[in-house]
């Protein structure tokens, strides 16, 4: 099992944290909204993290009156901003990299090219 040292709820228990039927749950894992997690014995078992999902699940149903397709659909282009701007970071951290090394290659360079002239100024060395 992935989550390893992190607590898991049975259905009974997030049923009543979450103050709904056991069968919603079993409807939202039907639709493909949850995918709890399965004991050898088949019993379900949910993460914090499948929780705080439920709880948007809930959320975007009872406050803002989403319908399950719309759900689906709003918790799919959730997940796909949410790994754009995963990429959007890796290419941010790539390219302050490759700036910050370029910067300190050109700044190793130029100095090499730069020599006191007898007068104080700086010339460029000729090669």
């Amino acid at each position: 099992m992935a989550n390893k040292g992190k607590p898991l709820f049975m259905i009974s228990v997030v049923s009543e944290m979450l103050g709904i039927h056991p069968q919603t749950l079993r409807l939202y894992e039907r639709e493909g909204l949850i995918v709890p997690s399965r004991t050898e014995g088949n019993t379900r078992l949910y993460s914090e993290e499948d929780i705080e999902r439920l709880r948007t699940i809930l959320s975007l149903t009872r406050d803002l009156g989403v319908n399950l397709a719309g759900v689906e659909v709003i918790l799919s282009m959730r997940e796909k901003m949410e790994k754009m701007q995963q990429v959007m970071i890796e290419m941010m951290n790539y390219i302050q990299y490759h700036m910050a090394k370029e910067a300190e290659e050109a700044k190793k360079n130029s100095s090499s090219f730069l020599v006191k002239a007898s007068k104080g100024g700086i010339v460029k060395a000729e090669d």
